[in-house]
């Protein structure tokens, strides 16, 4: 039979927790699993303590496609610093919170953290204030939640929020690998991903699959006034935030605007991404696919560098390139990551739309600047939540006693 389509992309996503190979051997010990509102947890008790929650850490997971994979979150959060061991040995029991459907929207999954929070509270043994925060959009979810609950006037008892690597004022995925992912003439994950209620809530511009516009999606506005409605933040508990970017406004030193970088042959052949570049239509990627045939030049006018800024990075180009490799394609990967979460939004600290403020020196304007109580930049470039000993230890010591 003559062939119809390209292949398909089969589960290529993008997003969660790094987790290195070795991380495999690490076991997931012992826990007490807890069903919630579109979501679910896992209790781990800290060391010697027994009857009760004591001193509860509450951490909520982050953006991807489908349920979340604890044993992958726990192995990722214990790999390069082990975050939840020492947290546990510092005698904190930590609830690891999953979602149902990490894509789902920031509102539906908030109601799992709420849920968390009033079973953590009733189940609490001592007066100790809880801890409640996540990584990526599990900062979003989690600070999202705390501040409906004070609008509610509902009693969370949290003394400290923080966010690790969360996209306060956005995220960035190129816009030509977004428009790829619906250019694949087959229903696959990664569209489902990119046109997912999160990912349009929070990427700082999104590519409309039917209208082919890129512009912001009316989901991030909408949870923009949502936030808004519920007073932007949290404003009992303390507010801390770490970003994997440097706060010196350097960037990605790999990454020239409006170089290739990617290029694939063999199947899409010639297809193009290009680093993010200024100026009016700018070429972000140039698509081309033999069947059905079709090809199309995605441009972007007035955006700034993004893929090279300083921020979180994520392996986008090294992800698709290694996807297109195990269909027969070819890749010419000139580099593997761009920035994912940079490191202004991740500190809330300036919006993304101006190059200016992209590469800012977050050090030198310093915490009054930001609408965080505290904030840690990563002194060395590093993958978006990617768990490092500066930004945990950073972390552990501003716990509440």
């Amino acid at each position: 039979m003559a062939e119809t389509a390209e292949p398909n992309v089969g589960t290529f996503t993008l997003g969660g927790v790094p987790t290195p190979e070795s991380a495999g051997a690490i076991e997931v010990p012992e826990h007490e699993e807890w069903t919630l509102p579109n979501g679910f947890a896992w209790v781990f008790p800290g060391e010697g303590n027994r009857g009760g929650l004591v001193r509860p850490v509450i951490m909520a997971d982050g953006f991807n496609l489908g349920r979340s994979r604890l044993d992958e979150l726990y192995r990722g959060l214990e790999s390069g610093f082990p975050f939840i061991g020492e947290l546990r040995r510092c005698g904190r029991d930590v609830i690891l919170l999953g979602f149902e459907e990490r894509s789902a929207s920031i509102q539906d999954n908030a109601q799992a953290v709420e849920a968390a929070i009033m079973r953590t509270v009733a189940e609490q043994r001592g007066d100790a204030r809880l801890v409640v925060g996540g990584f990526s959009m599990g900062g979003m979810v989690t600070r999202y939640a705390l501040a409906r609950m004070e609008t509610r006037r509902m009693d969370h008892r949290t003394a400290l929020y923080f966010s690790y690597d969360s996209p306060h004022r956005g995220a960035s995925i190129p816009v030509g690998v977004q428009a790829f992912s619906h250019f694949i003439p087959f229903p696959n994950d990664f569209a489902r991903q990119m046109n997912s209620p999160a990912a349009r809530q929070m990427l700082w511009r999104h590519h409309d699959k039917d209208t082919g516009k890129i512009g912001v999606a009316p989901e991030r506005a909408e949870f923009l006034t949502a936030l808004e409605r519920v007073g932007n933040w949290p404003m009992i508990p303390l507010k801390i935030g770490v970003a994997n970017g440097r706060g010196d406004g350097v960037g990605l030193p790999d990454v020239t605007p409006g170089e290739v970088a990617l290029r694939i042959d063999r199947i899409y052949p010639g297809t193009t991404f290009h680093a993010q570049a200024r100026g009016d239509d700018a070429t972000a990627a140039y698509l081309n696919r033999r069947l059905p045939k079709a090809e199309r030049t995605i441009t972007t006018d007035d955006f700034p560098e993004l893929d090279g800024a300083p921020g979180g990075t994520l392996h986008t180009y090294g992800i698709l390139a290694r996807a297109m490799e195990k269909l027969g394609g070819r890749a010419d990967l000139r580099y593997e990551d761009v920035c994912f979460v940079p490191s202004v939004s991740a500190v809330a600290i300036r919006d993304i739309e101006k190059q200016d403020d992209l590469y800012a020196s977050i050090n030198e304007a310093g915490p009054e600047n930001s609408e965080l109580d505290d904030f840690l930049c990563s002194s060395t470039t590093t993958a978006h939540t990617a768990v490092t000993a500066e930004l945990c230890t950073w972390i552990m010591d501003r716990l509440p006693d």
